[in-house]
Order: C-alpha cells, then structure tokens, then sequence
C-alpha cells in the first residue's frame, strides 16, 4: 500500500510503500477514509516529538475508515461498519491514518452513528480524549467519571470549573466535557458565545483587554473561590493566566496541554494556599483503561447529544498528497491559521 511516512526529523514527510498488515487479536484492519492532522503532527515531523526512535514513521492519530478484516474474538464490528479511532505512534505502529490501510485496537475505536459524516466523526478523536482526560483522570483535575461508582455522590454541580480557549477544539470540546458531568459553572475565556453557551458554558467572557481585564472579569464572578482551571491553548510562557486566577486561600490546580515547561513564576501572583499544575496527554494508549471506559460510552454520548462533533475543518481531497501534506504541517510550523484538516485516503 501507499503511505507517508516522515523517515527523518526535520525533513518533509515522503510517500513509500508499505506492507499491509492483518489485524491480531482484539484489533480490526480499516481502509482509512479520512486522517486528520493535528498541531502535535508538525511537532513530530520537525523535532521528532513521540517518533524520534520510532522511524520511518506515519503520522495523524485522528483516523476514520471503514472495517475490512478483524481479528480473532472481535465482535463488536463487521467487515464495511464505518468506525473511527485514535492511532498509536509505538515503533512501527501500523495504526495512524497517512495510509491506505490500517490496524486498529477494538477498546480504542467506535462506530459512527449513521446521523454523522465521516469528517465529522474525525474532529473527534484527540480532541476529545484531551479534556476527557484533563477534566476524569486521577492524574489531572480528578472530576470523578460520569460513569464512575463514585459520581453518583459528587456534587458537580456544586463546583466551578475555568476553561481558557474556548475557541480552540479541545476548548469547545472542553465545555461539553464539563457540562456532561454536571458541572455548575463553566467559565469560558475566548470563543464564540452563542456556540459555547449551546455547549453548556454559563459564563462566556473576551479574551481581548489584557490579563488585568480579563482576571478582573474572571473574579467578578468567581471571587477567591477558584481551584479548578483548564487550560487548552496556552504555552507555559502564558499559563501564568490561568495559575493567576486561582483561590489564594484554596489550593488550585491547573490542567494544560502545552507542556514543554513550567508556567513563568516570576508572572505569578501570591498564592498563600499553593497550586499544583498538572500535564494532560490526551492518548488512548497511554490511559488504556479510561480510555477504554470512554470508548465504550461514546455511541450513546453521540447520539443523544451530549456530546457534539465539531463543525469546522478543512477537507483535502488530494488524497496521500505528499506536497499538500507538508504544506498543511508547515502552516502548523508558521503559527498560521489551520482549521482541523481531515485528508480524504479513499472513498
């Protein structure tokens, strides 16, 4: 089969031929019909961020096709089901989506309701798993699950929770995360109002006047109570933001996903009570038995609404383009504006 694989860092990903392998036990084989690129995709390209000992690799962990063989005891798909999952970037992973033909983990992937494209159902994978993750594991913000023994006695809708970059993906789905658990109060910096409060968000405030307004504007409806933020966009040099608008009185905690440092202590306020900051990784893989959790329950999260596949993304029909490819990534790499592309393998 065709494939794109990035064969060393800092070079342009190039297009190869590969074996296609069959599927093992608990894994299906699809025909990729859409792999979708992220931000962390140029990272991996350029400085071998995840794939550096990993080579030749193929990238896009966002992947949709349609079944075509599957492994032994699996009974949860057909040959022809449409599913989407998310790719795993282990050396020689045969799983990610710049490739006619891929090997998926069953508890890593779910069938697409019939109401939802398959560009739809790509928005889905990374960008979910992010704030499914920041906000429900024990490592991050620590919400108990919606499904978890212990969610029945929390007081959600008690609790207050910060989500800064409400108009990034993992932002917009960051707000539907929270009010699925419940969650009283959803302030949200940056975004579309109308959008994010259709989510579930109570309070929707500008990005725009500077950190002196935007904190004054997060305490006037938090006060000094605040010890839950998410931060979906931010670099460390930013996050002090975020750290700045928690509790002085009350240990906070901020969830991010840019993690390449620590936030600028020398931009940070006094924190009598302390804080901790807290690194999400939004993997499957690498929570497998949450995400297996989660996986389950998507189906149903989908189609009774609760949770909402993004709309906006940019379809390349080119196929395994290797030029439109790397141009995609060099967009990421520039700091220029990129709607989620979703690249069309196959039909």
């Amino acid at each position: 089969m065709n494939a794109l694989v990035v064969t060393e860092v800092g070079k342009p990903l190039t297009l190869t031929t590969r074996q296609v392998q069959p599927p093992g036990p608990s894994q299906v084989q699809i025909r990729v019909t859409v792999a979708g690129l992220n931000p962390h995709d140029q990272k991996c390209r350029d400085r071998g961020f995840l794939i550096a000992d990993r080579l030749p690799a193929v990238l896009a962990n966002d992947v949709v096709g349609r079944v075509t063989a599957v492994g032994k005891g699996v009974t949860k798909y057909k040959v022809g089901d449409r599913i989407f999952t998310q790719g795993n970037s282990s050396p020689g992973s045969p799983q990610n989506g710049l490739q006619e033909y891929a090997v998926e983990d069953v508890d890593f992937s779910a069938k697409i309701p019939a109401s939802m494209s398959n560009d739809q159902a790509a928005t889905l994978p990374s960008n979910l798993l992010a704030p499914m993750v920041a906000f429900f594991h024990a490592d991050t913000l620590n919400f108990p699950a919606p499904w978890a023994e212990t969610a029945s006695g929390f007081d959600y809708a008690g609790k207050t929770v910060l989500i800064i970059g409400g108009g990034s993906n993992c932002g917009r789905l960051g707000v539907q995360v929270a009010a699925l658990a419940g969650i009283g109060r959803i302030i949200v910096v940056g975004g579309d109002q109308a959008e994010l409060e259709s989510y579930g968000g109570t309070h929707v405030l500008s990005r725009h006047g500077g950190e002196d307004s935007i904190l004054a504007r997060i305490h006037d409806v938090v006060g000094d109570d605040l010890i839950y933020v998410y931060d979906a966009v931010n670099r460390p040099s930013e996050q002090h933001l975020g750290v700045n608008a928690l509790s002085n009185t009350k240990r906070g905690v901020l969830a991010r996903l840019v993690t390449s440092s620590l936030p600028d202590e020398t931009k940070i306020r006094p924190k009598t009570a302390g804080y901790d900051v807290k690194n999400v990784y939004g993997s499957s893989h690498l929570h497998p038995e949450f995400a297996t959790a989660l996986w389950s329950r998507l189906p149903g999260y989908l189609e009774d609404g609760r949770i909402k596949p993004l709309t906006r993304f940019e379809v390349f029909e080119s196929g395994l383009d290797a030029d439109k490819v790397n141009e995609v990534l060099d967009r990421y790499r520039d700091g220029k504006r990129v709607f989620q592309p979703h690249f069309h393998i196959s039909k």
